[in-house]
């Protein structure tokens, strides 16, 4: 009785995207609370793992990408611990005076974290890029002092492209609102939401888009080149040659190739939905909900990938 007087409380103070009618609202609001807690879990799992694997291998320190895959696990990790706001708040609603001040700060650091990994995402490519264009100078180019400063960047660069937010100036992105608050009183701007699009969501998609065409298109010249030499010269050196050339960068680049396609079609119709919003397009409770947590999902698939991808 009194777990189900307190869900009944939940569907009274609390807005439930998915909602459709009084008579299924518990229903509806008992099933987002399990989809919340099961990802918050999920994300903050997998990602202590990673955190864990690199602290007991310090082999895994010599790939410079590894800089950037600890940055997106720490980040991921506290996109897990931040979902613990709306968990909590959907277990026990708290009618406290600062609800817009706890969702508007909620919204601004899930938004920076999932701007840090989508940086990292690109910087990664770019690295890549490197090493497959400049394999002789990538040494003196990327260098451990760099790769501290680029994170570092990214971090600064995360925290000030959302700040106009707390001015008043649209919403940072967060949608599938769990407090009423952020559903009826704090929407969205065409205009900051194109400013986001075009500082962040837009050069990250170009730039990972621009380098791994071409590191497929190299390696791919790579392998047609090793083939012409096996048929002239069908020797153990060749073989051997062949063996220990660009294969291992491509399986390499092919890992996190998928990291990042996984990544953009998990937070394609998120983007998707939030302009539309904004341009007053389309307002839709369930998909604003599902779009939303599909988006914060990636945070836990980044650790599937890495373990299935990877024996390393």
């Amino acid at each position: 009785l009194n777990m189900s007087s307190s869900v009944m409380n939940i569907s009274e103070h609390l807005s439930c995207p998915l909602g459709f009618g009084h008579y299924n609202a518990v229903d509806i609001c008992i099933l987002e609370t399990v989809v919340i807690v099961l990802l918050t879990f999920l994300i903050i799992a997998g990602n202590l793992t990673v955190i864990f694997v690199f602290h007991c291998a310090p082999l895994l320190h010599h790939y410079t990408t590894s800089y950037f895959i600890q940055t997106m696990a720490y980040a991921d990790f506290f996109v897990g611990v931040s979902c613990l706001v709306p968990t909590l708040s959907l277990l026990h609603y708290s009618t406290g005076v600062h609800e817009s001040l706890t969702c508007q700060v909620f919204g601004y650091i899930i938004s920076v974290l999932k701007s840090v990994s989508m940086a990292c995402l690109a910087c990664i490519s770019v690295d890549r890029y490197l090493a497959i264009t400049k394999p002789l100078s990538y040494n003196q180019l990327v260098t451990p002092c760099r790769l501290r400063i680029c994170i570092i960047l990214i971090w600064i660069y995360s925290c000030l492209i959302f700040l106009p937010s707390f001015f008043g100036w649209g919403k940072p992105g967060y949608h599938g609102d769990i407090f009423e608050w952020c559903a009826t009183s704090w929407l969205t701007n065409a205009y900051f939401t194109g400013f986001i699009v075009c500082l962040l969501y837009a050069p990250a998609a170009f730039v990972i888009c621009f380098t791994y065409f071409h590191i497929f298109k190299i390696c791919r010249q790579h392998t047609k080149e090793i083939n012409d030499r096996r048929a002239r010269f069908p020797s153990h050196e060749v073989d051997a040659a062949g063996e220990t050339g660009h294969s291992p960068d491509r399986r390499y680049a092919m890992v996190l190739f998928r990291i990042t396609s996984v990544f953009y079609v998990l937070w394609l119709p998120y983007i998707i939905y939030f302009l539309l919003e904004s341009s007053r397009v389309l307002e839709n409770p369930a998909l604003s909900f599902l779009t939303t947590w599909l988006a914060i999902s990636n945070s836990f698939c980044n650790c599937v990938i890495y373990s299935l991808s990877n024996s390393v």
